[in-house]
């Protein structure tokens, strides 16, 4: 009996300035190569880790078979290790007080119900192919002229940004 097929999912967040335009872009395939497509989306001003984070959460949200494994490839330690060192389930028992991006959180957990994946790291900028890709398609979504408003962001109050 064969095994079941997987959906591979490589993903990749940017932010020309932090915070600043940005954009993520996503790789989607399957392990017996019968599918693959590329996603990406830019928007006006956000962050790095949001645009990893929302990176991952519209992979997932596309998924249509939600029987398959999932396997998730993401550059970010942020992403990667919330899941995989259980900082999420911290910020989920702490009512996400003090959490940064407290709302994709919410929705990443939303869409991952019921959902086999696993979370793997991946270093960035290391010629991993889907990373690569991934990496391309996000800077070039940042720099698009017709781009999307991150309803989600919010200025950190650490940061001087609003004041004049």
């Amino acid at each position: 009996m064969k095994p079941m097929p997987k959906i591979l999912i490589y993903t990749d967040g940017s932010s020309l300035g932090n915070p600043g335009p940005g954009g993520y872009g996503i790789v989607m395939k399957t392990s017996d190569g019968r599918l693959e497509k590329t996603f990406s989306k830019g928007f006006k001003k956000t962050t790095n880790n949001r645009m990893e984070l929302m990176a991952v959460i519209d992979a997932l949200k596309k998924i249509k078979l939600k029987d398959w494994p999932v396997e998730i490839y993401t550059d970010s330690k942020y992403v990667s290790d919330a899941v995989n060192k259980a900082w999420l389930n911290k910020w989920l028992r702490q009512k996400f007080t003090k959490t940064k991006n407290p709302d994709l959180w919410k929705e990443f957990i939303r869409v991952t119900q019921g959902l086999n994946y696993t979370i793997h790291w991946v270093k960035g900028h290391n010629n991993h192919p889907e990373n690569e890709q991934c990496d391309q398609l996000a800077v070039k979504a940042a720099k698009e002229a017709a781009i999307h408003t991150d309803k989600g962001y919010k200025p950190s109050s650490q940061t001087s940004e609003g004041l004049f």
